[in-house]
């Protein structure tokens, strides 16, 4: 019999999932349930901030003039290449552009439900024997006119993204603060913060490239982060600080090294949550809170329900080809052709993977940060489930970029690569 399968969100995980369960026999066409009306997930701008024409939360992080930090070359999944015209880092209306023409080369579009609302995903329980259970999944949903429905399907893909819950930190006295307060999701163009005193909390991606942009505006940057000073230097406009540690009562912040001073704004570039609300964590043996998303075994799928698979939940990783072999792994264990240990082991595995780093330092709510992990893993998928393995050459180029990056955040991105072989890169003019 044919396996239905309910994928759950039309990005790029979810479009990569919906490609190959049409390429494979044994599964019927899947169905995509889509909150907003179109697809790219967070790669579709909407100038909007808050909630959208319809009272829901804007799912989209993005902000105007946001360019990948990655070239397109190791962006792209491994079998549909970004046009050969585009510069290497490109506008996000790229992106979206690009995850549309992979929709209509691959004829997702057919199976997609447009604005609908997934509601609740429940187990049904069919058969036990000993400890194993299998289930199908009852997707309760709503459609654009509210109407509520229930369907059973035999697997179910979680493909909705963990970039749209702004994760917003504990400040004591946050509430004395005097100015405008923002995270990162809400931001969109730096012109209204132009000849303003603006506090940036957080010196990752997101950080760095905010302060970039509102200093070029004119605005006075304050980069306040935790870690140690930055090994680059800082265009005009941003001075370095230690983290926040509180707001004085006279709405003046107080950083870690004893400093005080005043701001007109503070923006949160602190990351996510991970946020399902249509599932039930306890029920499925996994903790999903806030920053944490714990017990999944090969960070995909709950050791007592390995027909649900979370795609793209690992942070610091090459996003498409990742998703690429997520999916491909998740399929060939629903085909029968990978083969899952018990789910006693499977939990084991799941605790220890996550032990060993808390053992190396990790802190809890960076367990599911990969970076250098990410090319094991991937590999140990692909091996496991017969598929290609991401080429040397990608791994070669991302972590050039890396390494540029931090040399110069401001202008690596004028560099433009070419892929020569499964081995080889060039920079070209």
């Amino acid at each position: 019999m044919l396996q239905r399968v309910a994928v759950i969100g039309a990005g790029a995980a979810g479009l990569c999932a919906a490609r190959h369960i049409l390429s494979r026999p044994g599964f019927c066409p899947p169905v995509v349930f889509e909150l907003s009306h179109e697809v790219g997930g967070t790669w579709c701008y909407d100038e909007r901030i808050r909630t959208n024409d319809n009272g829901r939360p804007i799912h989209s992080s993005m902000y105007r003039d946001l360019r990948t930090n990655l070239p397109k070359e190791v962006m792209m999944f491994p079998d549909f290449p970004f046009d050969p015209q585009l510069s290497s880092f490109i506008p996000h209306q790229e992106v979206q552009r690009y995850l549309q023409k992979y929709c209509q080369n691959h004829h997702i579009g057919p199976h997609i439900r447009f604005s609908t609302v997934v509601e609740k995903v429940e187990p049904v329980v069919m058969t036990t024997e000993g400890e194993e259970a299998t289930a199908t999944w009852e997707v309760t949903f709503s459609d654009s006119s509210g109407c509520q429905k229930t369907e059973t399907f035999d697997s179910v893909f979680v493909c909705s993204g963990h970039y749209s819950d702004p994760h917003i930190p504990d400040i004591p006295g946050i509430h004395n603060f005097q100015g405008q307060v923002l995270h990162s999701h809400s931001y969109r163009f730096p012109e209204p913060f132009s000849g303003r005193s603006v506090v940036v909390l957080g010196a990752k991606a997101s950080g760095l490239d905010i302060s970039m942009e509102l200093a070029e505006a004119g605005a006075q940057v304050t980069l306040s982060h935790r870690h140690p000073p930055l090994s680059f230097p800082l265009p005009a406009g941003i001075q370095e600080s230690t983290s926040i540690v509180a707001v004085e009562d006279d709405g003046r912040i107080r950083f870690q090294d004893g400093s005080v001073g005043g701001a007109d704004v503070l923006i949160f570039c602190t990351g996510y949550n991970y946020r399902f609300g249509f599932l039930d964590g306890a029920q499925l043996g996994v903790e999903i809170h806030d920053e944490v998303l714990w017990g999944l075994y090969r960070f995909m799928m709950p050791p007592a329900f390995p027909s649900l698979f979370f795609i793209g939940m690992c942070k610091l990783i090459l996003p498409f080809p990742n998703f690429n072999c997520q999916v491909q792994f998740a399929l060939s264990v629903l085909d029968g052709s990978v083969v899952l240990p018990p789910r006693a082991q499977m939990e084991e595995e799941a605790r220890l993977a996550l032990q060993q780093k808390e053992q190396r330092g990790v802190e809890r709510r960076h367990l599911l940060v990969l970076q250098q992990d990410q090319w094991e893993y991937c590999r140990v998928l692909a091996r496991s489930a017969g598929f290609p393995p991401i080429p040397p050459v990608t791994r070669s180029l991302y972590e050039e970029v890396w390494r540029r990056r931090r040399i110069h955040p401001k202008n690596y991105r004028r560099t433009n690569y070419r892929l020569v072989s499964d081995s080889e890169w060039q920079v070209v003019d």
